[in-house]
């Protein structure tokens, strides 16, 4: 393996001559971490010595395969020794040199992300910004290019502990305790954010020096809830950067003793549910905005948004959490309707561009960004029509969205446009990894069953 990416043909130009430009970056580093998404949107790697991993740009880093088989939980998901079975072998990460980064707040350390390659060459199957790269390639066929910004929510806690104790350690495992830095309910309110001005400017210096394209910081309206945006960016770059962007923004924060969790709803008093807006437009090949004055072309984009929306949230909320965030007059979606000026539609027209409302903060943004993509191109494709613009709250007639992960799942098992997106064999292997998910949380006794029936039945 000493040069698989050239054996396989693996890299562009660009990728050849990002690499030979960091070489001698790397070679000043302690260490280079090898990153890539999992299926969850978890980055997961390997660590290698500086000078090992000049030469791992281009021989690739081999890992277990089994970790794209897991669930959150850790638990392998898959029957990985059962005949043809796929995850007791190796795989290989293979660098994306053009999106190396020297971390700010270990500056000791290298990062980058990396695609996934079976030991034959061939892309693995369940590689995520894979997907994304055909999803963009099918974009590029037809004289597209995504544009996507971020607007994202988080909630941002004190640690109250640091090592649980071992009898309470497990998968997957006792959640932290915590205790929120505000009371919440002052929405944009000066003194709220001047409180949490030391923090916020520490994870601004830091993903300025990443070149995150960083817009706005906000204290949103729960406790302990803040919002930071970034500016559109094209191609790939805007998932990258989400996934940049989480992972930097944990790690800053477990540094100094806090936790930056996107989960959607923690189970917090009075807690506020956070999402994650998607903006999103397309540009033809003179870089002109192909959205504009909602054009019928991206009224077709937006009808296929609509009509595959069930299926889409499998994507877009790939957590049992995150569908508490569906609630009427909370900010968020419940319906499948577009609207001009309406905060509770699901996707809402702002000026040249298309806002989609409802994904969660947690969900890969690889598989989120990717679903919109198969959606829209298959709203073009039909000329789909979106209907009426909603611009009531909370009253349309109009199908819901799902009320829950399964409902989500059920949807896109028969979903034919993201089986011939993705293919049968990701969409399986998706459901799959979601069902392990769902299956463990049913068989889990609840608080809210435990206060509902054992002293009363």
């Amino acid at each position: 393996m000493s040069d698989f990416v050239a054996r396989h043909g693996l890299w562009t130009q660009a990728q050849q001559d990002a690499a030979d430009a960091i070489a001698a970056q790397i070679t000043k580093l302690g260490v280079v971490r090898f990153g890539f998404s999992d299926a969850h949107g978890v980055v997961r790697g390997k660590t290698l010595i500086a000078s090992e991993a000049v030469g791992a740009l281009r021989s690739g880093v081999t890992c277990t395969a089994t970790m794209v088989l897991k669930d959150l939980s850790g638990r392998t998901a898959f029957p990985v020794f059962a005949p043809n079975g796929d995850g007791a072998g190796d795989m290989v990460m293979v660098a994306d040199p053009t999106a190396f980064r020297v971390l700010p707040w270990a500056p000791h350390t290298g990062w980058v992300l990396c695609d996934l390659y079976r030991l034959d060459g061939t892309p693995h199957p369940f590689c995520t910004r894979a997907l994304m790269h055909r999803m963009l390639s099918r974009l590029g066929e037809r004289g597209y290019t995504w544009r996507a910004g971020l607007e994202v929510e988080f909630h941002l806690l004190k640690c109250l502990d640091e090592i649980p104790p071992p009898d309470e350690i497990g998968m997957p495992g006792p959640p932290p305790r915590v205790a929120p830095l505000n009371h919440g309910y002052q929405y944009l309110t000066e003194l709220r954010y001047d409180a949490l001005d030391p923090l916020m400017e520490t994870l601004r210096g830091h993903l300025q020096a990443l070149r995150l394209p960083l817009r706005s910081m906000e204290v949103e309206f729960g406790p302990s809830q803040v919002e930071v945006t970034f500016g559109a960016t094209a191609g790939m770059e805007s998932a990258d950067a989400m996934l940049l962007f989480r992972s930097a923004t944990k790690q800053v924060f477990a540094r100094m003793g806090y936790l930056a969790s996107f989960m959607c709803r923690p189970q917090l008093p009075h807690v506020a549910s956070s999402g994650w807006h998607l903006h999103h437009s397309l540009d033809d090949a003179e870089g002109r905005n192909l959205f504009a004055g909602l054009s019928k072309l991206a009224r077709a984009w937006m009808g296929g948004l609509l009509r595959h929306a069930a299926a889409a949230a499998a994507f877009s909320t790939p957590t049992i959490n995150g569908y508490k965030r569906y609630r009427p007059n909370s900010m968020a979606p419940d319906h499948i309707v577009w609207a001009h000026d309406n905060r509770a539609a699901m996707v809402r027209v702002i000026d040249d561009h298309l806002e989609n409302r409802v994904g969660e903060p947690g969900a890969n943004p690889y598989l989120y960004m990717a679903s919109q993509i198969a959606a829209g191109l298959d709203g073009i494709a039909s000329d789909a029509d979106p209907g009426a613009s909603a611009d009531t709250p909370y009253s349309a007639d109009a199908p819901m969205l799902p009320r829950s992960l399964m409902e989500a799942i059920a949807a896109l098992r028969g979903n034919a446009c993201f089986r011939e997106a993705f293919g049968d064999q990701f969409i399986d292997y998706f459901i799959l990894l979601k069902e392990a998910e769902i299956s463990r949380f049913l068989a889990d006794v609840t608080d809210w069953e435990q206060r509902e029936y054992l002293a009363l039945l």
